[in-house]
C-alpha cells in the first residue's frame, strides 16, 4: 500500500491506513519495532502510537525500539517521542552485543561478488531473539526512508538487520560500506550493504511475520511533513520510498562549498557517533580546503556505548588509509569493525577542516579525536542558529551554507 501527497499526508488519513493493514488480522500479541529517539523526525513516534490506539484494547502489545548500538530511550525521551498514549513500561531495551540468537550466513562468496572483491569473508545474520519468538501474530517494523552513509537508503530491513541485530552484521555491513566508498552509496539503492540486507531478508525473516511500515519526511522546525507512507511486505513499496525521498531530502549545490555550519539539536545528538552526520552527509557537497562548522551544544561523548566511546578516542578520526593500518595493527579495533568504519566516515581525509563547537566536550577531548575545536558559545554567537535560515546566508560578509539537521538530508555538488 503506497500512500503519496507532495504536500503532506494528514494524520486521519495515516490512522486509516494503518487501520487498513490490520484490517481481518486475528491478532492477540504484537511487536512493534520503531526507531529511537535520534529519528525524532521520522513520525514513527506517531505512527507507533496510532497503532497501540488502534490495538491495545483487544491486543498484547510490546514495543521495542530498534536501537542498533545507541543507548536505550529515556522516560523524557520516549514521552516525547510517542507522547503520553504509549505507556513507557511498554518498552523493550535490544542489547546488540547479548541479545540476539544466529539465523544463517550470508555467503563469502556473495559478499565478494557484491563488493567486487573488497571484502571476502561471510556475514553472520543475527537478530534479537523476540522476532522468532511465535507467539507474536505480527511485528510491525517502523521506519524512516532516508539518505544513508553505510547502506545509501536507511530503513526497510536495515530497521531488522541493524537496527535489532547484533554485532556480527552490525561490524560486517559498517565496514562494507566503509570499504566501498561512501561516495558511491549514499542516496542509493542497491548498494553492497542493501544487496546483503535483502539476501538475508529473502533467505532468513521468510516465516517471520513482518510487516513494514515506511515514511518519506521532510522538516521545517518542529513541523514534520509526511510526503509519503509505504506499508507492506513487498520490496517494492521500500523502491517507492526511496524515490520519494530522492526527491525530498537530496538537496544538489551547483559547485562544492567552502564554509558550511551545521546545527545538531541537543535533543537528538548528544555523541559524534550521531553528530557526525553533518560530516556524512556534506562530504560530497564539501570543497577541498573548506571548513565544516558543527554547532554541537548536546554532544557530551564520542561513542554510543562505553566500548565505543574508548576506541573513538583512543585512535580518533585520522582518515580512511589511517584506519585501515590501525585495523590491521590492533585488536581491538579488528574485533569492533563498525568503530573502524565509524572513524573512516567521519573525517574528512584531509581534504576539509572539520570544526566541532562544544560546550560538553573540552578543547582536549575534541582535538584529541583528530577535530578542530571552537567554543560553542563564541560560534553560536556568530552563527546564531535562532536568526540563520536553512540554505545560503550572509554573516559578517561571508557567504555560507548553513543546515538546521543534517540527519534528514544529503547535499551533493552537481559537478
Amino acid at each position: 500500500m503506497i500512500y503519496e501527497n507532495k504536500l503532506g499526508l494528514t494524520d486521519a488519513e495515516m490512522k486509516a491506513a494503518l487501520a487498513e493493514s490490520i484490517k481481518g488480522k486475528n491478532l492477540k500479541k504484537v511487536l512493534i519495532l520503531p526507531p529511537d529517539f535520534t529519528r525524532m523526525y521520522s513520525y514513527a513516534g506517531k505512527l507507533t502510537a496510532m497503532y497501540y490506539e488502534l490495538l491495545s484494547p483487544t491486543c498484547e502489545i510490546d514495543i521495542m525500539p530498534a536501537l542498533g548500538t545507541h543507548v536505550p530511550m529515556t522516560k523524557e525521551e520516549w514521552l516525547a517521542f510517542f507522547g503520553e498514549g504509549v505507556p513507557f513500561d511498554k518498552m523493550i531495551v535490544h542489547n546488540w552485543r547479548t541479545d540476539v540468537v544466529k539465523l544463517g550466513e550470508v555467503p563469502a562468496s556473495f559478499v565478494s561478488e557484491v563488493s567486487e572483491g573488497l571484502v571476502t569473508n561471510k556475514i553472520d545474520v543475527e537478530v534479537n531473539r523476540r522476532l522468532t519468538d511465535k507467539s507474536y501474530d505480527l511485528i510491525i517494523s517502523i521506519g524512516q526512508v532516508v539518505p544513508h552513509e553505510v547502506v545509501g537508503m536507511a530503513n526497510y530491513s536495515k530497521n531488522i538487520f541493524v537496527g535489532c541485530g547484533g554485532s556480527s552484521m552490525i561490524n560486517s555491513s559498517h565496514m562494507l560500506g566503509a570499504f566501498y566508498g561512501m561516495e558511491r552509496i549514499m542516496g542509493k539503492d542497491f548498494s553492497p550493504v542493501r544487496r546483503v540486507f535483502d539476501y538475508a531478508e529473502e533467505n532468513f525473516l521468510k516465516d517471520i511475520p513482518l510487516l513494514y511500515v515506511l515514511t518519506a519526511t521532510t522538516n521545517k522546525g518542529e513541523d514534520v511533513t509526511v510526503h509519503g507512507l509505504y506499508i507492506g511486505r513487498e520490496r517494492a513499496n521500500f523502491e517507492a520510498a526511496v524515490k520519494e525521498s530522492q526527491r525530498v531530502n537530496l538537496t544538489h549545490v551547483p559547485a562544492r562549498m567552502k564554509k558550511v555550519v551545521v546545527y545538531l539539536d541537543p535533543r537528538e545528538f548528544k555523541s559524534t557517533w550521531l553528530g557526525n552526520k553533518a560530516v556524512y552527509r556534506t562530504r560530497m557537497a564539501m570543497a577541498d580546503g573548506g571548513e565544516l562548522i558543527v554547532l554541537a551544544p548536546g554532544v557530551a561523548h564520542f561513542g554510543e556505548d562505553d566500548e565505543n566511546d574508548r576506541l573513538i578516542r583512543k585512535y580518533g578520526y585520522v582518515g580512511r588509509e589511517n584506519v585501515l593500518k590501525l585495523v590491521e595493527e590492533n585488536d581491538d579495533l579488528k574485533n569492533n569493525l563498525s568503530v573502524a568504519a565509524h572513524l573512516i566516515h567521519g573525517s574528512s581525509d584531509g581534504r576539509f577542516t572539520i570544526r566541532y563547537a562544544t560546550k560538553l566536550l573540552t578543547e582536549e577531548e575534541v582535538t584529541g579525536a583528530a577535530f578542530a575545536y571552537a567554543p560553542y558559545d563564541e560560534m553560536a554567537k556568530k552563527y546564531d542558529p535562532a536568526k540563520l535560515t536553512d540554505g545560503w546566508c550572509t554573516v559578517d560578509g561571508e557567504e555560507i551554507f548553513y543546515i538546521s539537521n543534517p540527519a534528514l538530508g544529503l547535499w551533493v555538488a552537481e559537478e
